[in-house]
């Protein structure tokens, strides 16, 4: 969808709208221009008395009288102030929205655990009871919790508001955390252990809050929110890129429980922050009689979707590591988040979008690249099979996630989202337990790759047959 013209579109975005609010004083129009000619748009705005109009423009050209007409004030700039234009970039154009760069740094900070948490507590609970089976039960059991508790925690913010809601639960999760924490430091009985898990998974969904605020904010500006989804979910791959290593090097570097300390810092103090910036919040929106957003037209197709597409990340996570079966294995599944997020960025700047069918498609075929190659046994084709791989997930990712807000009631939106996230992770832990079990029985781990692509097919085949992308669409 082009971008209409910025200078004096007839109905603005609210992105224009604020660009040119930037250089607006507090004052009204008539401060900034105490003597307005009689013939000015400004004084017919703000003097509409029939007389005086009539007086002044006996004979109005067509033009000054569909300005008479409209009821909005005509804004132009204060004398001797050019209005800037919008930057050209479609992502500097986002930022030039007020607020936007606040609550963007703060929720930064909050997503960054989010690919922190996982690999910190394995390796912290392993190393105080030298066990990964622990380890990954106790991670598997917080990923079954917060597929009960994350709607709920979304639905609660949907009717009393972000900052009101996400505080509360961030802070009953940071204690989850660190109850964790402490209870294997102290070596504390397994149970503790499954219980403290339980409790953090009140985290809020801090990456739908995001995408909440951009609809909000860019509402009736269809080009400038699918940019807006496809920033969101290359900030998904920049912190699953990022969270990993940095969480490997403090435990390491550090003590076993430092990466698990710094990511609930870092957890809380991102979510005050973003809490904070209430300019930008979206209103708490009236209830509809709709009930659950699983009611919608729809949306239960749409997360089936999600969940097959869940097990292609899941799948295919685990079946890296057991083929790599080393150190190396971290930064080569990096790359697969590279191509996604580079992925995204360009598929962000298209001026159409492509149907999700056609996503998932691109998706089957992409994910066949590590089969192809993992039989020459060399690490740098399967880095290069990967990166290949990952750039069809962001597209798929941001078209999913545009099709939920369209299908969830605006005062639903936290929840709907939250429940396409609690899909996908309920994929990822169905695949991760697939994967793991072919690694152990299958004669060759690279056997395994044959997992991803048989997702994306399933994927591609609920998409095509339920006809929810058609339905969402239109």
């Amino acid at each position: 969808m082009p971008h209409p013209d910025t200078t004096q579109p007839p109905h603005p975005s609210p992105a224009a709208a604020a660009s040119r609010d930037q250089h607006r004083s507090p004052a009204s129009a008539s401060s900034r221009a105490p003597h307005p000619t009689p013939g000015s748009a400004a004084s017919r705005d703000q003097h509409p008395s029939p007389a005086s109009t009539a007086s002044l423009a006996p004979h109005p050209s067509p033009a000054s009288a569909a300005a008479s007409r409209d009821p909005r004030p005509v804004r132009r700039p204060a004398p001797g102030v050019t209005a800037r234009p919008l930057p050209r970039n479609p992502y500097l154009r986002l930022f030039a929205v007020p607020g936007t760069r606040a609550f963007t740094a703060g929720n930064l900070i909050a997503r960054l655990p989010a690919g922190m948490f996982g690999i910190s507590e394995v390796i912290m609970i392993s190393a105080a009871y030298d066990s990964y089976a622990l380890a990954g039960s106790v991670t598997a059991t917080g990923l079954a919790a917060s597929a009960v508790t994350a709607p709920w925690v979304a639905r609660l913010v949907d009717r009393h508001g972000q900052a009101r809601i996400a505080v509360p639960a961030a802070a009953v999760a940071a204690l989850g955390h660190l109850a964790l924490l402490l209870c294997a430091h102290l070596h504390a009985p397994a149970w503790t252990l499954f219980c403290a898990i339980a409790l953090a998974a009140a985290t809020p969904n801090t990456g739908g809050m995001s995408r909440a605020r951009w609809a909000h904010l860019l509402r009736g500006d269809a080009a400038a929110l699918h940019t807006a989804n496809a920033f969101e979910q290359a900030t998904d791959e920049l912190c699953f890129m990022l969270g990993p290593v940095l969480a490997a090097v403090l435990c390491s570097a550090l003590f076993p429980e430092a990466g698990a300390l710094a990511a609930t810092v870092l957890f809380l103090t991102g979510v005050l922050l973003f809490a904070a910036q209430r300019s930008t919040e979206p209103p708490v929106a009236a209830r509809t009689a709709a009930g659950s957003p699983l009611r919608a037209p729809g949306m239960v197709p749409l997360l089936a979707v999600f969940l097959a597409t869940g097990a292609i990340f899941g799948s295919m996570e685990v079946t890296t590591l057991a083929y790599v079966d080393g150190p190396l294995a971290g930064p080569v599944l990096a790359l697969q988040a590279a191509g996604s997020c580079a992925a995204g960025l360009l598929y962000g700047r298209a001026r159409r979008t492509a149907p999700l069918r056609t996503c998932l498609a691109a998706m089957t075929l992409l994910m066949a690249a590590p089969l192809l190659v993992s039989g020459m046994g060399s690490l740098l084709a399967l880095a290069a099979g990967l990166l290949v791989a990952g750039m069809a997930t962001a597209p798929t990712m941001v078209t999913g996630m545009a099709l939920v807000q369209r299908l969830t009631p605006p005062s639903q939106l936290n929840e709907g989202m939250t429940l396409a996230v609690t899909a996908l992770l309920g994929g990822i832990a169905a695949g991760s337990a697939t994967a793991g079990w072919t690694a152990d029985h299958a004669p060759s781990p690279a056997l395994g790759f044959v997992l991803p692509v048989t997702a994306a097919a399933l994927a591609l085949t609920l998409c095509a047959t339920t006809g929810v992308d058609r339905r969402a669409r239109g």
